[in-house]
C-alpha cells in the first residue's frame, strides 16, 4: 500500500494513505494489522482524513532495537493489502469504531440543529419547538413525583417549566440542549467503556480438543469449529462454544453468564455456555452455536447489569446528588420568601449539584477502566480500581507471575531403568490436556526433541495443586509435586538410586513421575525470574506497598532463591490453594487490604478471597474468570501502571467533588445576589457540567 510519512518523532509516526477517504472496515483492517507488529504500543486510524498515527516502543538506550521496530512498521505498511489483512482475520467482531461514529454524528447533529434553530428559525416557531421538546422532561419529572421521589428529573422539569411560564424560552431551550448533549456524552462514554471491556474479556481460547468418530482426540483451532462438532473439556478449560453434553460429567463455573456463585454440575443432556469454565471433571460437548456475537452480547449484558461496575465513589455521588435536590428546592423557596424576587429564586433551580455529580463520576470511573484496557489491563468493575489505590499488601504466585510464563525443561533424569525420552513423551501426553506454564514446558520439550505423544492413556485426572494421574499400558502413572508423588501417593525411589536422586540440582523446579508406585523420572524445569521483576518490586514499594510476599507450591530452596533475588518481604513454599486463601484471611484480620496475583487453577481460592484478584492473561481460564482484573503476561510493569492509574483516579474524583460543590455553590450565591440572570447561571452551570465531564474523559496519565 502506498503511504506518505507526514511526521515522525521518537516512538511516533504519522502516515497518510493517498487513496481518498477510507471506510470504517478498512480503517479497522489497517489498525489491527499494525497492532500485530511486535513493539507497537498503539495505533489510531482516522478514516475521514486517511491518516494513521502509530506509537511504538522507543528506548534511547537501545536505539538499534527501536529503529528495528520502526523499520518493521514501515515494511508492514508497504506490504499491506486489504484482502490479505481480511484473510488474516485479525479484526475482532466488535472494534468500537462504528459505535464512536454513531455518537459523533449524534453530537454534531444535536449541536448543529440547536444553533440552526437559534439563528435561522423565527421566534414563534422556536417557541412551539421548545414547548414540544419540554414535554418529555416534564413527564419524566411527574413520573418521579408520582413515585414520591424528589430527584434531579424533578429539578430539571421544574427549571424548564418555570422558564417557559416566565416566557424565557431561550433559557428553557438552552437547558434542554445542554441536557441532551450531556445525555449523549454520558451514554457514549458508558457504551464505549462497556464495549472495550467486553472485547478485552473475550474468550482467549485458540484451540480445543475435538473428539473424532474413531474416538481419537485432535487439537483444532476454535475458528474452524462448526455446528455438530464434538470437543472435550477438562479441569481448568474454558468452554469456547455453546453446546450440549453428550458424555461425561463436570462441575462448571458459569458465574460470568448466569451470576451463580456456586459451580453447576453438568451431565449428559445438560446445556453449557461459551465462556464458562470447568472447575472439575471432564465431558464431551456437541456444538450448538459457534462462538461469536451471542457470547459478546452476554458479556455486555453482564457488565451493564452487574453492580461490580459501580465504585464506592459512584454510589456516594449518586446518593449525595439525590440528597441535594430537596436542598435546591428549599433554597429556592427561602430566596423567594426573603427577596420576593422570582429571578433570584429561579437561580437556585437553574443550578444544581446533582447533574454534575451523577454525570461526571461514572464517566470518570468508566474512562479509567477504558484507559486500563489500552495498557492490556482488563478491569471488571470500578470498585476494584479504588481497592488497588487503597491496598498495602501484594501476594504473588511464583510460576508464570514473577517468573516467565514459558519455563523450559533443562533435563529429564530417568530412574528404575526407564528411558528419559520415553518418560518425557508420556509426561507430555498427560500434561497437554491441562494447560499451565509447567505443563506447556513439558509439551514443548517433547516437541523440541521430536517425540510424538499420541494418546496412550486412559482415566486422566487432574488434582488441583498436586498433579496428574492416568493409566498407561495398564500401569498407573502419577506426575506432579514431591508432596503429591511421595506423600499422597506413597511412591518410592528405587533403593539403589537414592544417591542419584539426592544429587539432582535443587535450584530447578522439579516434576516427579512414578509408574506403579516407583519413581521413573524427575523432570528439571528452569523457571527464570522475569527480567523486569526486580525493578517492578522496587517500584511497587515506592508506590506505597509495605508488604510484598510470594506464595508457591515449589520447594523451599527454589522459593528462597527467588525471594532473595527480588528482595521480597517474605515467602511461603510448598503451600496448597487453601493455604494461600487462609493467609489472605489472616491479613484481612490484621486490617490489611490485599491484592493477589496468580495464573493457575490453584490460585483461584486466593483470587476470590482477596480484596482484588489479578490474573495473568496467559494463565488458566478459571483464574481469569474468577479474577477481578486481568493483566498481560508480557510485562509486570502493568501492576505499577495499575497502581498509578488507580491513585490518579481517586485524585480526579476528589477534584471533581471539590470543583462541582464549590463552583455550583458560587453560581447559586451569584444568582441569589442578582449579579447574573437565571439564564446566564443556567448556561454557566451546564457548561461547567459538560466541561468537568469532558475533563473526566481525558487520560489519567500521559503516554
Amino acid at each position: 500500500m502506498k503511504c506518505i510519512i507526514l511526521h515522525e518523532s521518537n516512538g511516533r509516526i504519522r502516515v497518510h494513505m493517498p487513496d481518498g477517504r477510507i471506510t470504517l472496515a478498512k480503517a479497522d483492517l489497517i489498525e489491527y494489522t499494525l497492532r500485530s507488529v511486535k513493539g507497537v504500543k498503539a495505533v489510531n486510524v482516522f478514516d475521514r482524513t486517511s491518516d494513521a498515527v502509530i506509537r511504538y516502543k522507543y528506548d534511547p538506550k537501545h536505539k538499534e532495537a527501536s529503529r528495528a521496530i520502526r523499520n518493521e512498521i514501515i515494511r508492514e505498511l508497504a506490504m499491506f493489502s486489504y484482502d490479505k489483512a481480511k484473510a488474516a482475520d485479525l479484526v475482532p467482531a466488535h472494534t468500537g469504531r462504528e459505535l464512536n461514529r454513531s455518537y459523533q454524528n449524534q453530537l454534531v447533529d444535536t449541536i448543529g440543529i440547536h444553533y440552526i434553530k437559534q439563528f435561522l428559525i423565527p421566534m414563534p416557531i422556536r417557541v412551539a419547538i421548545t414547548s414540544i421538546n419540554s414535554v418529555k422532561y416534564i413527564i419524566k419529572g411527574l413520573k418521579a413525583l408520582l413515585k414520591l421521589e424528589l430527584n434531579v428529573s424533578v429539578l430539571d422539569a421544574t427549571a424548564i417549566c418555570v422558564s417557559i411560564l416566565r416566557a424565557d424560552f431561550n433559557t428553557a431551550s438552552s437547558v434542554m440542549f445542554l441536557l441532551k448533549v450531556g445525555e449523549i456524552l454520558e451514554e457514549w462514554t458508558h457504551k464505549k467503556s462497556v464495549d472495550d471491556l467486553a472485547s478485552t474479556m473475550s474468550l482467549g481460547v485458540d484451540k480445543v480438543w475435538i473428539r473424532t468418530d474413531t474416538g481419537e482426540e485432535v487439537l483444532m483451532p476454535v475458528n474452524k469449529l462448526k455446528k455438530g462438532d464434538c470437543f472435550v473439556v477438562r479441569t481448568s478449560n474454558m468452554i469456547p462454544c455453546d453446546g450440549k453434553v453428550i458424555s461425561g460429567e463436570a462441575s462448571i463455573n458459569q458465574a460470568s453468564i448466569t451470576g451463580e456463585s456456586m459451580p453447576v454440575v453438568k451431565k449428559e443432556g445438560s446445556y453449557v455456555y461459551a465462556g464458562t469454565t470447568v472447575e472439575e471433571g471432564e465431558c464431551v460437548i456437541c456444538i450448538d452455536k459457534t462462538s461469536g456475537d451471542a457470547r459478546y452480547d452476554r458479556i455486555v449484558k453482564m457488565i451493564e447489569e452487574s453492580e461490580k461496575l459501580k465504585s464506592a465513589a459512584e454510589n456516594s455521588a449518586s446518593n449525595l446528588a439525590d440528597k441535594l435536590v430537596p436542598l435546591s428546592f428549599i433554597g429556592s423557596g427561602l430566596t423567594w420568601l426573603l427577596t420576593r424576587n422570582a429571578a433570584k429564586a429561579i437561580s437556585c433551580l437553574m443550578v444544581d449539584f446533582s447533574c454534575a455529580l451523577k454525570l461526571a463520576m461514572p464517566i470518570t470511573v468508566l474512562s479509567a477502566m477504558r484507559e486500563c484496557s489500552l495498557d492490556q489491563i482488563t478491569v471488571k468493575g470500578g470498585k476494584y480500581l479504588e481497592a488497588i489505590a487503597a491496598a498495602d499488601t501484594i501476594v504473588f504466585d511464583k510460576t508464570g507471575t514473577l517468573t516467565y510464563s514459558q519455563p523450559h525443561v533443562i533435563d529429564v533424569v530417568g530412574f528404575n531403568g526407564k528411558d528419559s525420552n520415553e518418560m518425557l513423551r508420556i509426561a507430555a501426553c498427560l500434561e497437554e490436556h491441562f494447560p499451565h506454564s509447567m505443563a506447556n514446558a513439558v509439551v514443548n520439550a517433547a516437541r523440541e526433541r521430536g517425540l510424538r505423544h499420541d494418546e496412550c492413556h486412559s482415566n486422566v485426572e487432574y488434582i488441583v495443586a498436586h498433579g496428574i494421574t492416568g493409566v498407561v499400558n495398564e500401569e498407573r502413572v502419577v506426575l506432579g509435586s514431591h508432596h503429591f508423588v511421595f506423600e499422597d501417593e506413597h511412591c518410592v525411589v528405587p533403593e539403589d538410586e537414592q544417591t542419584k536422586f539426592d544429587d539432582i540440582p535443587g535450584e530447578y523446579s522439579q516434576l516427579y513421575m512414578a509408574v506403579s508406585g516407583i519413581l521413573c523420572a524427575v523432570i528439571c524445569i528452569e523457571d527464570p525470574i522475569k527480567a523486569e521483576a526486580p525493578s517492578v518490586i522496587e517500584a511497587l514499594r515506592n508506590e506505597g506497598f509495605s508488604n510484598l510476599v510470594m506464595m508457591t507450591g515449589d520447594s523451599k530452596r527454589t522459593a528462597a532463591a527467588v525471594a532473595h533475588k527480588l528482595n521480597l518481604d517474605g515467602f511461603y513454599a510448598e503451600v496448597l490453594p487453601e493455604d494461600k486463601a487462609n493467609f489472605i484471611h489472616k491479613e484481612h484480620e490484621a486490617g490489611r487490604k490485599v491484592i493477589m496475583i496468580g495464573d493457575g487453577i490453584n490460585d483461584s481460592p486466593a483470587l476470590s478471597a482477596s480484596d482484588v484478584g489479578i490474573a495473568i492473561s496467559s494463565g488458566a481460564a478459571i483464574a481469569r474468570e474468577i479474577a477481578d482484573i486481568t493483566i498481560s503476561s508480557d510485562d509486570l510493569y502493568a501492576l505499577v501502571t495499575l497502581r498509578r492509574l488507580s491513585r490518579a483516579l481517586t485524585k480526579r474524583i476528589d477534584f471533581n467533588y471539590r470543583f462541582i460543590m464549590s463552583f455550583n455553590s458560587a453560581l447559586i450565591a451569584i444568582g441569589v445576589a442578582g449579579i447574573l440572570s437565571p439564564a446566564t447561571t443556567a448556561l454557566l452551570h451546564n457548561i461547567s457540567t459538560i466541561g468537568i465531564s469532558l475533563n473526566s474523559m481525558t487520560e489519567l496519565k500521559s503516554r
